[in-house]
């Protein structure tokens, strides 16, 4: 055998050692508890033939705890880019059958070369948690590692778009990265995210409670907001994953996939005028106007069992990408409180951070009464609301279904916080607040010294109605562009978007805003 031969027999035989992993044994148990393996899912995920991976070889180099007699194929983590779609992205995957995907000193290094990466190529992170946390032989190394990746992540962030996919544990110090990137994918039943676990809870608090009840996928996705999608398995998982990625650019410098389109630009809708019920408290799904007005009626929600009297996600109008923001009558009759404050507000950030037009659909009667609002924050959740719009540049489109009253008309992207053109059905209803409660307010003398007080709050009501409650008078002041057929949305949208196509606003020069956290 030649040296060359030899040269090449022992890169063969290194290669096979670090692709086994943690071996068959762990591979085994690994797939036994519904989970993949760290090769596994960058197969899945990534284009075929695509990855190229980086770091192959690297090792520890911790001594202490017997830890000099421990051999770690590629660290715990798998590290590279490929491609999804013919789209370059870089990627890690923490190996769970390498000593439970532990983070040290080098396994974080790894991480944060590709994020580097990343930044430098202007191309999106994938990051697919397994992990049983800091490796704690490795102490003040294994946390420093942790604050390296968060620092990372705060630098990309409005950058690059940032995921995480929670596919096992990750628990402790380990949840900051993933709670700094910008959507968080769960796994029911395998992934689990909490700060302190079950025992810890147990033996400072008295409370007993399982990891899926306290940090899994649907505590999560529907309790604290935390995860933006959840799953039944990996490859639903991953499946959901494209979907979103396919309405995103690669960065903040580029423009969201274009796709050619040949669902009708002019196409009206009949259903649109009878979705509107004639009373005003009767309630209608917000979802149905989307189905109707978007291309080939496709919407991809977002976080979409959290806070669900707004929704928001993703469709097209014409091809183009862009965010939606509703108010969804069917839940609280669309008012906004905390939780839904929040959502929106982080939402409409990141598609301002990665030039995705804004569409907001208004039907809201305010912001959501009750002491627990008030004392909880109300009114510091709702500004982020306010901040959020008002900072937004790119195009922002407003529809107006039916109620738009008080502050929370103004906070849904009203014409004065920046929105760009502002269209209104008929139906719409825009005022400080509804007739009965302004009637209440406004006429409360003389209805209390009326003999038939009930005839004449009705008669005020009615008086109100005709003169305020619809969308005129905010269309004589400019406030409304226009009133428009609801059967027309579709092209009407259409119209407004491909009016803003260049869209540029400058900002005063700053570090950075201080948004009402």
């Amino acid at each position: 055998m030649t040296v060359i031969e030899e040269k090449q027999k022992l890169l063969n035989s290194r290669r096979e050692r670090v692709l086994l992993g943690g071996g068959e044994k762990q591979t085994q148990k690994q797939h036994k508890a519904g989970k993949l393996t760290a090769r596994e899912r960058l197969n899945l995920l990534l284009d075929e033939g695509s990855f190229v991976e980086l770091d192959q070889f690297v090792t520890h180099r911790c001594s202490d705890f017997g830890m000099d007699r421990s051999e770690i194929p590629g660290e715990g983590v798998v590290t590279g880019y490929g491609t999804i779609g013919g789209r370059l992205v870089y990627v890690f995957s923490q190996d769970f059958t390498a000593v439970g995907g532990t983070l040290g000193e080098m396994h974080a290094k790894k991480i944060c070369k590709v994020m580097d990466l990343a930044m430098k190529s202007g191309a999106p992170l994938i990051g697919m948690n397994d992990s049983g946390g800091a490796r704690i032989q490795e102490g003040v190394d294994a946390l420093n590692g942790y604050g390296e990746i968060f620092r990372r992540n705060s630098h990309s962030s409005g950058v690059i778009p940032q995921f995480s996919l929670i596919l096992g544990p990750c628990a402790g110090g380990a949840v900051y990265s993933p709670a700094l990137t910008d959507f968080v994918f769960m796994v029911k039943g395998t992934s689990n995210m909490f700060i302190t676990g079950p025992q810890v809870i147990k033996s400072v608090t008295g409370e007993e409670v399982s990891q899926e009840v306290l940090g899994g996928a649907e505590a999560h996705g529907r309790l604290s907001g935390v995860a933006h999608f959840y799953a039944g398995s990996e490859a639903d998982c991953f499946g959901q994953f494209k979907e979103l990625f396919n309405y995103l650019p690669q960065n903040n410098l580029e423009d969201p996939p274009r796709l050619a389109c040949n669902d009708p630009i002019g196409r009206c809708s009949d259903e649109l005028s009878g979705i509107i019920p004639c009373k005003a408290n009767k309630p209608y799904e917000v979802r149905d106007i989307l189905g109707l007005i978007l291309d080939h009626g496709k919407f991809f929600e977002v976080q979409e069992h959290y806070a669900t009297n707004i929704v928001v996600g993703y469709g097209r109008l014409n091809g183009r990408a862009v965010g939606i923001v509703a108010n969804q009558p069917k839940v609280l009759a669309g008012c906004l409180d905390i939780n839904a404050s929040d959502k929106a507000a982080r939402f409409i950030r990141f598609c301002n951070a990665f030039n995705i037009p804004l569409l907001t659909l208004v039907d809201t009667p305010g912001y959501l009464p009750g002491v627990r609002q008030e004392h909880d924050g109300i009114i510091r959740h709702g500004a982020k609301l306010l901040f959020a719009y008002s900072e937004a540049s790119v195009p922002k489109i407003t529809l107006v279904l039916r109620k738009a009253y008080g502050g929370a008309y103004i906070a849904m992207c009203s014409r004065s916080l920046g929105a760009d053109i502002t269209l209104a059905w008929p139906t719409a209803e825009i005022a400080v607040m509804g007739p009965e409660g302004a009637v209440d307010i406004i006429f409360r003398k003389q209805m209390a010294s009326s003999p038939d007080p009930q005839s004449m709050r009705s008669i005020k009501v009615e008086e109100y109605c005709t003169k305020i409650a619809h969308p005129y008078v905010a269309s004589a002041r400019g406030y409304i562009d226009r009133v428009i057929d609801p059967r027309e949305t579709r092209p009407a949208l259409i119209q407004a978007l491909e009016a803003l196509p260049g869209k540029r606003e400058s900002r005063p020069g700053k570090k950075n805003g201080n948004i009402p956290l």
